[in-house]
Formats: C-alpha cells, structure tokens, sequence
C-alpha cells in the first residue's frame, strides 16, 4: 500500500530494481498504422510483446508487474475492436496459463472484471486460483479498471461501514481507503511506465502511483521488450527517492 510501502521504498536507492513495475501498454494502434496493418495486428503483437515483458520481469527480479490491458474508457471503441481485445485475452489465458504455472507466475486481476461474459470471468477465476500459490513474480493485469471509479468505489464501501457498522468517520484514514482499493494486498507501484511517447497515466493507478517514479518512453508498445525494461529498470536506480522528505 503506498503510505505504508512507501519509507521501505525509499531505502532502495542506486542501482536498485523496483518492486513493482505499472505499465501502460500504448502504441498498438500506430504500431500497425505504420506497417498499413488493421489494428488488431497490434494488439496480437502487443500480446507478444505482454508475454516477452512478464519472462523479464521474473528475470530481472521484479516482485509485481502490472499491465494496464482494458480501461472502463476502451469500451467507446468500436465494438469489433473490443470483441477483438476480449478474444485475445481470452486466448492468452488458455494458451498461456500452463507457462504462468510454470515459471511461478501468481495471475492477479484489478477492476471489475465480473462485469464481462460468463465465459470470460470463469477462465479468469480458474487462472488466478490455479497460480495462487505462485511466489516468483505476481502478474497483475489491470481490466475493464478506471482508478476514479476504484477510489469512488472504496468510499462508497467505507460509506456503508460508517452507517451500517457505526464506523467513525476520524476513522477514514489513507490507509483505511487503501484497504478498500482493489490492490489492497499490492505494494504501491515504484515505477509507472508508458509507452509511445504520450505522457499522461489515464485514469491508471493514480491513488497508488502518488510517489511513483513516471517514465515515458518513446517505444510503441509492441517493440517493447526485455531491453527496454531493462534500461528503465536502470533509469529508476538513478533516481533520487524522497517521499516528501530532504
């Protein structure tokens, strides 16, 4: 959690590798514009490059990796377009899911994935208990996720302690609304990263990245690999961390 995590963080400076790296997956599109491809060439490839970063990440000794892969915004696009990213990630849990188990991936979703088909929902709930137990990298895919509806979401619930339980109100604290974000049990992200050269977070983790280190590369994200998070991994060690302090 950020206010808890955050003085742990700070004593890993020079050199060292971020517990948990946040991603924003961004580029697919103008990647296959590029080639003249639809653009479902990017997303396909952008899966490749998804699977190519979460090898990296248990390699480079990453604790957490977060992919953002669908926001409560994507469903403006077209409806082919997202009948499109819902197949694909439908294709990467069952092709991919014996590799996660494998390499002792945990599979973790944020957000209000309940919201999707049946189907869908019944492959993520089966993913995530089989990898459960898994304790070298934890993979968090961020899906059908808005942080302003998260945080709306935790006061609501904090909302319904306070009238239902006789919670204090002096009882809302930081830590008592983070309780109640969906990566309640998630350190605080060290490093957000976006690909494709826009420099914006998206409605992506923005309770939880309040002292995270931002990079913005120019990389679309389907050339992204382990090279380039190495050099952001390295990037982040000469950063000077201090969470509000001298």
């Amino acid at each position: 959690m950020s206010v808890a995590s955050a003085p742990a963080a700070a004593a890993g400076q020079g050199g060292s590798v971020p517990r948990h790296v946040a991603i924003i997956m961004d580029g697919n599109g103008r990647w296959a514009k590029r080639r003249l491809l639809p653009r479902i060439a990017g997303h396909r490839k952008g899966i490749e490059a998804a699977k190519a970063v979460v090898r990296a990440a248990g390699d480079l000794g990453i604790e957490v990796l977060t992919l953002y892969a669908f926001s409560t915004e994507n469903w403006r696009r077209p409806a082919d377009e997202v009948s499109d990213l819902m197949g694909l990630l439908r294709k990467f849990i069952v092709d991919d899911i014996d590799e996660l188990a494998a390499n002792g991936v945990r599979l973790r979703i944020i957000g209000d994935y309940q919201a999707l088909k049946p189907d869908l929902v019944k492959l993520i709930d089966d993913a995530m208990a089989r990898t459960a137990s898994n304790s070298r990298t934890t993979l968090v895919i961020a899906l059908n996720y808005g942080s302003q509806a998260e945080i709306a979401r935790a006061a609501r619930q904090l909302a319904a302690k306070v009238s239902g339980s006789g919670m204090s109100l002096d009882a809302i604290t930081p830590e008592a609304i983070e309780a109640e974000l969906y990566t309640a049990d998630i350190p605080a992200p060290d490093l957000v990263i976006r690909t494709s050269g826009e420099q914006r977070l998206s409605n992506f983790l923005l309770w939880q990245a309040a002292y995270a280190e931002l990079m913005f590369v120019d990389t679309l994200w389907p050339d992204f690999g382990k090279a380039e998070l190495a050099a952001a991994i390295s990037g982040f060690g000469e950063r000077e961390r201090r969470f509000g302090g001298l």
